[in-house]
């Protein structure tokens, strides 16, 4: 049992089973095709993409997240693909998604450049990235987030590891985050809408 299977074993949802905010404020501008969401967790962004029409995948590494993930679906009465990986080995097909969601997905930095050379290749000329992520400032503000810095991203960090991507949004920012137990309160954060050229 991984560290995320203990955390999602309880019966409510660690981070809610609501979308992140940065998802549904995205999700309009998310061009039709399969969608791609890594570090899914419990499902709630998915489930919510898939109510917006979207053929959804999610994968994660806790196999008891997705398994809610999957009732939380089918009591909104939409269908998700799921597949349990860690990320650090899950092979993004090449020139495939319409869209890829990266919502606080914290990897160490060498697999992390990995997983982001990879989303680059995996979207379709005029596909999009949408990723949140804590930026290292998060540690003082400690409202939930990797313990490290290493697991966090800035700007900076990821218009060098999503080189080929055209950055339509940026920014880094302080926002409150309401998402059950896990996230609650004032985060900082780094938002990124990013579209991959060629139509």
């Amino acid at each position: 049992m991984t560290i995320w299977d203990r955390r999602y074993s309880k019966s409510d949802y660690l981070y809610g089973k609501e979308p992140n905010d940065f998802v549904v404020q995205a999700a309009p501008l998310i061009p039709p095709g399969p969608v791609l969401c890594l570090a899914a967790g419990e499902g709630r962004n998915a489930v919510y993409l898939a109510q917006q029409g979207y053929a959804v995948k999610a994968v994660d590494i806790s196999i008891v997240g997705l398994d809610k993930a999957k009732r939380l679906a089918a009591a909104a009465g939409v269908e998700i693909e799921t597949e349990v990986v860690a990320l650090a080995d899950f092979k993004i097909p090449a020139n495939y998604w319409g869209g890829i969601l990266s919502i606080f997905a914290p990897l160490p930095p060498i697999a992390r450049a990995k997983l982001h050379r990879q989303c680059v290749a995996g979207l379709v000329p005029g596909g999009m990235l949408v990723l949140e992520a804590y930026t290292p400032a998060q540690l003082q503000l400690k409202t939930g987030g990797p313990a490290t810095a290493s697991l966090m991203m800035d700007l900076a960090i990821l218009h060098h590891e999503l080189a080929g991507l055209e950055f339509k949004y940026g920014v880094e920012t302080e926002r409150q985050i309401v998402e059950g137990s896990g996230h609650h309160g004032l985060g900082s954060v780094v938002q990124v809408i990013a579209v991959k050229p060629g139509l």
